[in-house]
């Protein structure tokens, strides 16, 4: 999977996200995966569980079925953001966030939040 295809996949479950990209005239991963990120950010602000969940498993179908460049935009943006984004939610909340992510996406996050620094 490419970035276009990733657009396409991420429209499935957000139908105004290709408006976001075409404000910037460099579309490449890295902006589909910040772009998604904010997205997500923004739902778990809103507690939009719903939408939320299903975005967290289009991310995880991104990371998996994606190209280089999109995997390392995933560990790049969305990994590294979840702790800044799940800062303020309830030990709870967060839990129920993480549970939803791939066993490949925590691995991911463990890995960066345990070799950060190093």
């Amino acid at each position: 999977m490419n970035y276009s295809e990733a657009v396409q996949e991420i429209t499935e479950i957000i139908p105004d996200f290709e408006s976001d990209l075409t404000k910037d005239a460099s579309q490449n991963s890295y902006l589909v995966i910040r772009t998604f990120t904010d997205r997500i950010k923004s739902m778990v602000r809103q507690n939009d569980r719903n939408i939320l969940f299903k975005s967290l498993l289009k991310m995880d179908k991104i990371y998996t079925d994606g190209d280089i460049a999109l995997k390392n935009a995933v560990e790049g943006v969305f990994i590294y953001s979840l702790d800044n984004f799940t800062a303020f939610c309830t030990g709870e909340y967060r839990k129920v966030i993480f549970s939803h992510l791939s066993k490949e996406l925590q691995q991911s996050y463990s890995r960066q939040i345990y070799s950060h620094g190093t």
